[in-house]
C-alpha cells in the first residue's frame, strides 16, 4: 500500500517530554540556576503535558498511513499509553519506537542531560534507520485531516511552509527607534531567545550572512532530507558548538529553520504561502475558539491545528475541544 502512494520513503519524528514526571522536575531544577517550582502558573504553561503526545500520535497514524516510521525521541520517559499506541500503529503498518536522548546525542553524551529544544531538535538526524525524508512534528501540533506524501515533499524535495520576511535589524522603523533611544539615553531592550530570533540566525547561518530576508515559518510540521543536514555538518563542528547548551542560549540555531535555508539555497524546495494551518494560542475567548475550529472544517485545505498550552484552557473550552478532536480521530470520520 505504501509503494502505492509514494515513491520515497517518509518517517515521522516527535520530540517529547513529559514536564508532570517528578524526576524529571527533579533532574531540571538540579542543573538550572533558577530553580522552577512547578506548581506556578507560568511553569505548568511551558511543560504541563495533558495527553497531547497520544493525540499527536494518533493523528498521524490516521492521517498520514504513508509513513514508515514514528520516532518519539524523549528523556527516559515513555507515555503510559505507549503500548497500546504501538498497537495502533502496528496496526496499520507503521513502526512507533522509542528513541532516547542517549541514542542520538552519542559521542556527545557530555551535553547531557539537556533541556534545550534547541539543542535536541538539532540531533534528529542522527535517529539509527531514519529514513532520508523525515518530517518532524511538535507534540502539540495535529494532523486533523487526511494527508498525502506531497503535501510534505513533492520529487522528493522538501514543502516549505511560511511567510518571507525582513531581518529584525534590516527594518527601518526599528532603526528610527534605535536612534530615538540612543537619543534618550535609553537602553535598547532584545528579546532574546525568541523563536523569529532563532529562525533569523539560521537563515544567516545557512546564507553565509549574504541575503536579506528569511522565511519566517509557523508551528506546522517541517520536511527535511538527512544528507543536507549531514553534508552541512561535515564541514565545521557548528554541530557541537550549537548542542553544547543545557538550557536556550541567544546565539543558538534550530535545525528546522537551517535545513530550510539551506534547501532554499541549493534551490531544492518547493514553497507555499498557505501555511494551512489554524493555530491557538489563547483560548481567552470561547467563541472565538469554536469558530476556529469550525472554520478548519470548511476549509478543505487545512490540514494542521496547533493548540500551545492546552492545559490553560478552561473546563468547558478543554472538554469542547477534546470532544472535536475525538471526533476528526473517530474511525468513521
Amino acid at each position: 500500500m505504501k509503494s502505492e502512494l509514494s515513491n520515497i520513503k517518509i518517517d515521522a519524528v516527535i520530540t517529547w517530554v513529559n514536564g508532570n514526571d517528578k524526576i524529571w522536575q527533579e533532574k531540571i531544577n538540579a542543573h538550572s540556576d533558577k530553580k522552577l517550582d512547578f506548581g506556578k502558573k507560568k511553569n505548568k504553561a511551558r511543560y504541563n503535558s495533558i495527553g497531547e503526545i497520544d493525540i499527536a500520535i494518533q493523528s498521524i497514524i490516521k492521517f498520514a498511513s504513508f509513513v514508515s516510521n514514528i520516532f518519539l525521541v524523549t528523556d527516559n520517559q515513555q507515555p503510559d499509553s505507549f503500548l497500546s499506541l504501538q498497537k495502533l500503529a502496528k496496526d496499520k503498518g507503521i513502526n512507533l519506537l522509542l528513541i532516547d536522548h542517549k541514542v542520538i546525542f552519542k559521542g556527545f553524551e557530555n551535553y547531557l542531560p539537556t533541556f534545550n529544544s534547541c539543542s535536541i531538535g538539532c540531533m534528529l538526524f542522527k535517529i539509527p534507520n531514519l529514513s532520508e525524508h523525515f518530517i518532524i512534528f511538535n507534540d502539540d501540533t495535529f494532523l486533523m485531516r487526511d494527508t498525502k506524501p506531497n503535501d510534505f515533499f513533492i520529487n522528493g524535495y522538501p514543502i516549505i511552509r511560511g511567510k518571507e520576511d525582513l531581518f529584525r535589524e534590516d527594518r527601518k522603523l526599528r532603526s528610527i527607534y534605535r536612534k530615538f533611544l540612543a537619543l534618550t539615553n535609553r537602553p535598547v531592550k532584545e528579546k532574546t531567545c525568541s523563536f523569529k530570533q532563532f529562525q533569523q540566525t539560521s537563515a544567516k547561518l545557512a546564507f553565509g550572512g549574504k541575503r536579506d530576508s528569511y522565511i519566517r515559518r509557523y508551528h506546522t510540521p517541517v520536511c527535511l532530507r538527512k544528507s543536507t543536514l549531514e553534508n552541512f555538518f561535515a564541514h565545521n563542528n557548528l554541530l557541537e558548538n550549537n548542542i553544547k547548551h543545557r538550557f536556550r542560549h541567544k546565539t543558538q540555531f534550530i535545525i528546522s529553520s537551517l535545513s530550510e535555508h539551506l534547501e532554499i539555497k541549493q534551490k531544492t524546495f518547493y514553497y507555499r504561502s498557505n501555511t494551512q494551518l489554524t493555530y491557538f494560542r489563547s483560548y481567552k475567548y470561547p467563541i472565538l475558539v469554536k469558530l476556529k475550529l469550525y472554520l478548519f472544517l470548511k476549509k478543505k485545505h487545512s490540514l494542521f491545528v496547533t493548540f500551545q498550552s492546552l492545559d490553560m484552557a478552561d473546563k468547558n473550552t478543554l472538554s469542547y475541544i477534546l470532544n472535536w478532536i475525538e471526533m476528526r480521530l473517530s474511525p468513521n470520520t
